[in-house]
């Protein structure tokens, strides 16, 4: 790992912060799918909207859910002490990629094959 100690905890921090968001942004969405009431609704149009908004609320908290994930293996890697490798190849991933996503498992390259289907994404799988 070639993060400095200050860096890393600046990132542990972003990490534990954007964790929070989530599981509050989380629980928001949870309780207004509930308090949508699909039995007041009178007409065809409104009935279209509220199950749009349910499935977006629902696709909001899957998001979430996915994210958070990711955060929970970062701040393991943290503790482990190989946060900042790549899980795939090994290599150091670039501080700016960690900066802007620090919950990144993979480098650059490595994301890039995964989203082109060269690769197998492990941790989604796992």
């Amino acid at each position: 790992m070639t993060q400095s100690s200050q860096n890393l905890r600046l990132l542990e921090d972003k990490l534990r912060q954007q964790q929070a968001i989530l599981e509050h942004s989380m629980v928001t969405a949870v309780q207004e799918g509930r308090q949508t009431n699909t039995d007041d609704i009178q007409d065809a149009a409104d009935q279209a909207v509220s199950s749009y908004q349910k499935e977006l609320l629902f696709t909001q908290g899957t998001n979430g859910h996915s994210q958070i994930g990711l955060i929970r293996l970062a701040l393991e890697r943290i503790q482990e002490g190989n946060y900042g490798e790549c899980l795939h190849c090994s290599t150091t991933i670039g501080a700016k990629r960690l900066e802007a996503l620090p919950w990144t498992p993979y480098c650059i390259d490595c994301q890039e094959k995964i989203e082109n289907g060269e690769i197998e994404d492990s941790v989604r799988a796992a």
